[in-house]
Protein backbone atom coordinates (compact mmCIF):
# COMPACT_ATOMS: atom_id res chain seq x y z
CA UNK A 1 0.00 0.00 0.00
CA UNK A 2 1.64 3.79 -0.89
CA UNK A 3 1.48 6.41 1.01
CA UNK A 4 -1.09 8.21 -1.08
CA UNK A 5 -3.32 4.95 -0.37
CA UNK A 6 -2.81 5.11 3.47
CA UNK A 7 -3.46 9.29 3.66
CA UNK A 8 -6.86 8.19 1.40
CA UNK A 9 -7.93 5.79 3.99
CA UNK A 10 -7.15 8.10 7.01
CA UNK A 11 -8.62 11.43 5.80
CA UNK A 12 -12.33 10.24 6.39
CA UNK A 13 -10.85 9.35 10.41
CA UNK A 14 -9.13 12.67 10.48
CA UNK A 15 -12.32 14.19 9.35
CA UNK A 16 -14.70 13.15 12.19
CA UNK A 17 -11.99 15.15 14.65
CA UNK A 18 -10.71 18.03 12.52
CA UNK A 19 -11.55 21.15 13.77
CA UNK A 20 -9.23 22.95 10.45
CA UNK A 21 -11.12 21.79 7.52
CA UNK A 22 -9.15 23.34 4.85
CA UNK A 23 -6.05 22.00 6.53
CA UNK A 24 -7.62 18.95 6.11
CA UNK A 25 -7.96 19.28 2.19
CA UNK A 26 -4.51 19.74 2.28
CA UNK A 27 -3.04 16.67 4.09
CA UNK A 28 0.29 15.32 3.83
CA UNK A 29 2.84 13.57 5.63
CA UNK A 30 3.80 16.84 8.02
CA UNK A 31 0.69 17.64 8.71
CA UNK A 32 0.07 17.77 12.39
CA UNK A 33 -3.10 16.70 14.02
CA UNK A 34 -3.06 19.35 17.05
CA UNK A 35 -1.79 21.87 15.59
CA UNK A 36 -2.65 21.94 11.85
CA UNK A 37 -5.77 19.90 12.15
CA UNK A 38 -7.15 21.14 15.30
CA UNK A 39 -7.67 17.66 16.87
CA UNK A 40 -8.03 17.95 20.81
CA UNK A 41 -5.34 15.53 22.27
CA UNK A 42 -8.73 13.70 23.94
CA UNK A 43 -9.80 13.06 20.36
CA UNK A 44 -6.13 11.24 19.60
CA UNK A 45 -6.95 8.33 21.64
CA UNK A 46 -10.20 8.02 18.99
CA UNK A 47 -8.24 8.43 15.65
CA UNK A 48 -6.47 5.52 16.96
CA UNK A 49 -8.91 3.73 17.94
CA UNK A 50 -10.57 4.19 14.55
CA UNK A 51 -7.52 3.57 12.47
CA UNK A 52 -6.89 0.41 14.49
CA UNK A 53 -10.09 -0.99 13.15
CA UNK A 54 -9.51 0.58 9.78
CA UNK A 55 -6.15 -1.46 9.06
CA UNK A 56 -6.40 -4.28 11.40
CA UNK A 57 -3.75 -3.62 13.52
CA UNK A 58 -2.97 -2.88 16.90
CA UNK A 59 -1.47 0.26 18.29
CA UNK A 60 0.44 -0.29 21.31
CA UNK A 61 1.31 2.74 23.97
CA UNK A 62 4.57 3.44 23.10
CA UNK A 63 3.47 3.64 19.13
CA UNK A 64 0.30 5.50 20.11
CA UNK A 65 2.36 8.23 22.01
CA UNK A 66 4.81 8.59 18.60
CA UNK A 67 1.27 9.18 16.35
CA UNK A 68 1.23 13.11 16.47
CA UNK A 69 1.48 13.61 12.75
CA UNK A 70 0.59 12.42 9.19
CA UNK A 71 4.16 11.01 8.76
CA UNK A 72 4.71 8.91 11.98
CA UNK A 73 1.46 7.13 11.70
CA UNK A 74 2.25 6.21 7.75
CA UNK A 75 5.05 4.80 9.51
CA UNK A 76 3.26 2.96 12.39
CA UNK A 77 0.92 1.68 10.56
CA UNK A 78 3.34 0.22 7.67
CA UNK A 79 5.36 -1.30 10.49
CA UNK A 80 1.81 -2.92 11.86
CA UNK A 81 0.77 -4.28 8.73
CA UNK A 82 4.69 -5.99 8.38
CA UNK A 83 4.27 -7.40 11.22
CA UNK A 84 0.44 -8.72 10.29
CA UNK A 85 1.99 -10.14 7.15
CA UNK A 86 5.02 -12.70 8.82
Amino acid sequence: MTKEELITRLKPILTTYAQNKEALDAINEDTDFIKDLKINSANLVDVVLDVEEEFGIEIDNQSMEKMLNIGASIEIIEAKLQEIDR
